[in-house]
């Protein structure tokens, strides 16, 4: 009897053990793909200026780097109307926008047209954007997307949106009313460069052949960490803070992450030599 208890404890412990490890770790399986039906002839001003901050905060990565680190213009606390006529009004602004609009668009297609002084590329005396183009890899947002992003940018402070809500027409092919978008748990990376691509990394890290000054070049970090400092460097971003840079990078990756794509991840970065 004493030696049927052991083994029943014994089981007991180990089964607590595997559950809290378990909790401990990022989630392993997650739920199908939830695709939202965007019904673009159903958008009001209000609906889509909504999905605006959604992209801003979210999928477009924008607030990465427009915080209040001083990495890039704060742009949530700007009036960007304001802001944008005083860019145009600029000596140094050689683009081709004539109003608020046209100029956030313009930003975010071709950044490196007007550089705001001091943020610049290091060593390019404010001539060179570091900021990615915003419809091509790794962000890739639509004409519509960049339009709702523009309306909130506008509206955030007050001001007159004047994008026009998007059409049928304006859906790039094939024309639909509908649009289907990915939300929430995107599908399982199935390789390494694709979840690097997934979430976002090359936004701020150099990697992939992909080039970003924003945060630590990572084409080389296998020289510099090991596979444990890479897992502890994403799960917990801020714990150490690489020279020279600010603590900006999301420290929800491991809630969003499954434990296969980080291991990917991990084992990738950790292959990097900058060879």
């Amino acid at each position: 009897m004493p030696v049927l208890v052991k083994v029943l404890g014994f089981s007991l412990a180990l089964t607590l053990g595997f559950t809290l490890v378990t909790n401990l770790l990022p989630q392993i399986e997650g739920e199908a793909p939830v695709e939202k039906t965007l019904d673009i002839s159903a958008f009001t001003e209000e609906s889509f200026i909504a999905l605006g901050e959604e992209l801003f905060k979210g999928n477009g990565t924008c607030t990465l780097c427009h915080n209040n680190m001083g990495r890039a213009p704060d742009i949530p606390v700007m009036n960007m109307v304001e802001t944008s006529q005083e860019r145009l009004a600029d000596n140094r602004y050689k683009g081709e926008a004539k109003d608020a609009e046209s100029y956030l668009r313009e930003s975010m297609l071709n950044p490196g047209i007007y550089v705001v002084k001091g943020y610049g590329k290091k060593g390019s005396n404010d001539t060179q954007s570091p900021m990615p183009i915003v419809d091509k890899a790794p962000i890739q947002l639509s004409d519509i997307e960049i339009d709702a992003v523009i309306a909130y940018m506008q509206a955030k402070d007050g001001n007159l949106v004047t994008v026009a809500l998007p059409t049928a027409e304006a859906a790039s092919p094939p024309a639909k009313a509908e649009k289907t978008v990915q939300q929430a748990t995107p599908t399982i990376a199935q390789n390494a460069e694709q979840a690097i691509t997934q979430y976002g990394c090359t936004a701020c890290h150099s990697l992939l052949e992909i080039e970003s000054p924003v945060g630590p070049d990572l084409r080389d970090v296998g020289t510099r960490l090991d596979t444990e400092e890479i897992r502890q460097s994403i799960l917990e971003p801020n714990a150490v803070i690489a020279e020279g840079y600010f603590p900006m990078m999301p420290s929800d990756f491991a809630e969003r992450m499954r434990v296969k794509e980080l291991e990917m991840i991990v084992q990738y970065l950790a292959e990097q030599s900058g060879e």
